[in-house]
């Protein structure tokens, strides 16, 4: 069951724009910082460190699996010491995992320090989702939404810098690219450490305890379907690219492009849609039109296999436009299901299960797209979409079975405190 909030939901008195605007910057260093790397890591790993490319994935996969478990309890943290502290701690633990990149030499130690930095952005994403909540005062979702467009933009603008390393192909050219990163969480820490006030921890209920979001039965629920559609992420960036190549006669450039439609959609239109999906009925609204979305873009995608290479370019295109509007829509509507479901005392803790989730729908994702999905082909695209479809068909009663568990449970607390005062 929801957990009764502890007061009212925070006021914009308690969320000033200067928090905001630090926030936005503070992430979108970062995310810049995390554009660099990403886009060449593998690479590094591979051509520059000289570990086999298997055991890279390997390694990856364990980091990936065990930073799942830092979510939950970074968030419990954040709930008790404050958000702040706990984001800044993760933010020097990032820099310092990273810097050590630029020293390995073998696998245990590349898996070591990779799990270690899994673990640190887990952490940070917990405590980084509950600043949100306290900076975005009553529209946190709204916030969260103008937050993601800078956000995309730094990785857009840090990807075509690592172009450049890439092309030169060097050991001081990677180098310099992991120190970037490292050097962007360092920078992002003392600019939240200078900027962001030091939230105080939120009154809490009696009843609460540290693990009471895996006993709210409508969050787990709604959290299981925003992993599920996490997969769409990766239909762009991972199972469209491997489609053109392997399936059509598209042109190279053509993946490119879609990169940048997709890109260019989310900065463009995420704010502006963010902002009008709000409440958690407008959540599950927002997760069904995504849903119906993705079932129209999945078989486009698929369709670009059976037209001339001059049209597939154009077809693709008109895909990822569908695709893009969807990922916004979802985006939104997991922002507002998110931290609407989610009591104010235990935002951390909740923003920790909803990382975990969006994560683990994530590590599966390559494994589910390759096999299921290229492996029948035309088949596997419309039964793609259709998956999607139902997904975001779920939203509107999880969230609805939401407001209801909320509402009972503050009507029972209620006339137990109507109880005790007649008593």
């Amino acid at each position: 069951m929801i957990e009764k909030s502890a007061g009212p939901r925070m006021s914009n008195s308690s969320a000033p724009h200067g928090p905001q605007r630090v926030l936005i910057v503070a992430s979108f260093v970062s995310r810049v910082g995390n554009g660099l790397f990403n886009t060449a890591s593998v690479l590094y790993f591979t051509l520059v460190v000289h570990l086999p490319a298997d055991r890279v994935g390997v390694g990856l996969t364990i980091a990936g699996l065990v930073g799942l478990l830092a979510g939950v309890p970074a968030g419990n943290l954040a709930d008790r010491y404050g958000p702040r502290t706990v984001w800044l701690t993760a933010l020097a633990m990032q820099a310092a995992t990273m810097a050590a990149f630029v020293v390995i030499h073998d696998w245990v130690t590349f898996t070591l320090i990779a799990t270690l930095d899994r673990l640190a952005a887990t952490a940070g994403g917990a405590a980084g989702g509950a600043l949100i909540a306290r900076a975005g005062g009553e529209r946190p979702a709204a916030f969260r939404a103008k937050l993601r467009t800078f956000v995309n933009l730094g990785v857009v603008l840090g990807t075509l810098g690592a172009a450049f390393a890439v092309s030169v192909g060097t050991r001081p050219a990677y180098t310099a690219l992991i120190l970037a990163n490292a050097t962007s969480f360092a920078c992002a820490g003392l600019i939240a450490l200078i900027g962001l006030p030091n939230y105080r921890p939120l009154p809490r209920p009696e009843e609460h305890h540290r693990w009471a979001v895996l006993s709210d039965r409508p969050y787990v629920s709604f959290v299981a379907l925003y992993g599920a559609m996490g997969l769409q992420y990766q239909t762009v960036s991972l199972l469209l690219p491997i489609w053109l190549s392997a399936h059509t006669d598209a042109p190279r450039w053509t993946v490119a492009a879609v990169y940048a439609v997709n890109s260019g959609v989310c900065v463009l239109l995420q704010s502006r849609i963010g902002s009008r999906v709000e409440t958690p009925r407008q959540g599950g609204r927002a997760f069904r039109l995504a849903g119906l979305l993705f079932l129209v873009s999945c078989p486009l995608m698929a369709l670009t296999a059976d037209v001339p290479a001059w049209i597939a370019p154009v077809l693709a295109v008109l895909a990822v436009v569908v695709h893009s509007l969807g990922e916004v829509w979802e985006s939104s509507g997991g922002y507002a299901l998110g931290f609407g479901l989610a009591p104010d005392h235990a935002q951390g803790q909740y923003q920790g299960l909803f990382g975990v989730g969006f994560d683990a729908g994530q590590a599966l994702a390559p494994a589910v797209l390759t096999t299921a999905v290229l492996g029948l082909g035309h088949a596997g695209w419309l039964l793609l979409g259709v998956f999607f479809a139902a997904v975001g068909a779920a939203g509107p009663p999880v969230a609805a079975w939401a407001e209801r568990a909320r509402r009972s449970d503050e009507e029972e607390l209620a006339a137990v405190g109507d109880h005790e005062r007649t008593g």
